[in-house]
């Protein structure tokens, strides 16, 4: 199977609608699927995973929640079944290059471990004797993991030095990216690496998958397309929403950020999260949209509260009748009936970013009838994709997960894909 990856900076000449609207640098990439026995049998593969879980605040330091490390299984697995010595590498938070006791990956090698069915050997640094030591006792079909990469300086920087030392340490001979949380950063592990290894450099399957579940909305999404797009802020999604806006039939907006575009249009929106450097963009936005056909659609009611709590008093008003001295946390029922009614026809939609203050249960409703409408929209034959970050812990608060088509293991990174950015642990790779 050979995995089309298309990227590039979107050209945004006005063109008709579809699929000669702009265009697209395209590049093929090998993935593992395409490695043979001869390739790996007996060889170390440096396998970049994305095995950075939720941990236990304190106490004994568990794994909180494996969904990462699940996903990571079947390349591993794969690997390890064609003979492979498979020496797996991770961060784990933001230790900022100093060891963090809390940061070990040795609880994430015991959790790995139970789901392959064998040992995992937790290697205590990611360079030097210690992984030496380690990989000269591997056997065919052995699986290592190895220390925090972020424990190390060099490995945010993409310093040439620790990029080496990586290769070098371990003796890699193949490379595989499977970690798609972090294809967005040019890192040592997911980029400099790449160079000082001399055989292939593959995609791994939940790598390829991401990347074919977002290439397909982003190039060749089935007609009507719609995207919805919440979160607090308009400044960090301004890419996202003006790359949208070139591709799209219809924008819902939502989640904290509606309030700038309220704004922008003079309602008065009371104690409500607002980027006064922003409102001109907003408004900015809504103008290309119209300019672009694009059905941009924002709420039309609110719940407001009278304090960022879960105990406020709470009401909900037309969003222009927003009193001083209150705060929008979600949208209301007439917005999610609203939404409902816009997505009903569409073939392909994209998520990012929730509705409200999803946390607080008294705000959660608009994020949640968005989750249940999508799960209804997949039942019918939609292809609907959640990409990253809150709007997937959303997802799964609301146990509606397995319901949709595709959730994202990458905020940034697929933020970074549908803005149509190349992503540089992707372009290391060799093409197909």
């Amino acid at each position: 199977t050979m995995l089309r990856l298309r990227f590039g900076r979107l050209a945004m000449a006005a063109a008709p609608r579809g699929a000669a609207r702009r265009t697209m640098a395209t590049s093929y990439k090998k993935t593992v699927k395409q490695l043979t026995e001869a390739d790996v049998k007996g060889k170390v593969v440096f396998l970049r995973a994305d095995l950075n879980t939720p941990m236990t605040k304190e106490g004994e330091v568990k794994v909180t929640d494996d969904t990462r490390v699940v996903s990571s299984v079947p390349t591993i697995e794969l690997l390890s079944s064609m003979g492979a010595k498979t020496v797996v590498t991770s961060h784990l938070g933001r230790p900022k290059g100093q060891v963090n006791e809390r940061m070990r990956l040795a609880p994430v090698a015991e959790c790995l471990s139970s789901h392959l069915d064998k040992d995992v050997k937790a290697v205590p640094d990611c360079i030097g004797e210690s992984v030496e030591s380690a990989v000269s006792d591997m056997v065919d079909g052995d699986v290592i993991l190895l220390e925090n990469l972020r424990f190390h300086k060099g490995e945010t920087k993409c310093d040439e030095d620790f990029s080496e030392a990586l290769a070098k340490s371990t003796g890699a001979e193949v490379y595989v990216n499977d970690a798609f949380g972090t294809a967005h950063r040019a890192h040592s592990s997911t980029y400099g690496v790449v160079s000082h290894i001399e055989g292939p450099a593959v995609a791994g399957l939940l790598l390829e998958k991401e990347i074919a579940f977002l290439s397909a909305a982003v190039d060749s999404p089935k007609r009507p397309f719609a995207a919805v797009v919440g979160g607090a802020k308009v400044s960090s999604k301004i890419p996202v929403l003006e790359s949208l806006i070139e591709k799209c039939d219809k924008l819902l907006v939502s989640g904290g950020m509606k309030f700038t575009f309220f704004r922008s249009r003079g309602y008065s929106i009371g104690n409500s999260i607002v980027e006064e450097d922003c409102i001109e963009t907003a408004k900015a936005l809504e103008a290309k949209a119209k300019e672009k056909g694009v059905e941009l659609l924002l709420p039309i009611d609110v719940v407001i509260a009278d304090a960022f709590s879960n105990d406020a008093n709470t009401k909900v008003v037309s969003v222009e009748e927003i009193p001083e001295n209150w705060m929008g946390l979600d949208h209301g029922p007439a917005t999610s009936k609203l939404y409902r009614e816009a997505l009903a026809d569409c073939k392909t939609i994209v998520w990012n970013g929730p509705m409200g203050a999803f946390e607080m249960d008294k705000f959660a409703n608009g994020t949640y009838d968005l989750a249940e409408c999508l799960g209804e929209l997949t039942e019918s034959g939609a292809l609907t994709i959640v990409g990253g970050g809150d709007s997937v812990a959303a997802v799964k608060k609301c146990g509606l997960g397995d319901k949709l088509t595709h959730i994202s293991t990458g905020g940034g990174a697929s933020l970074e894909m549908l803005e149509g950015k190349e992503l540089p642990g992707v372009a290391a790779l060799n093409d197909a």
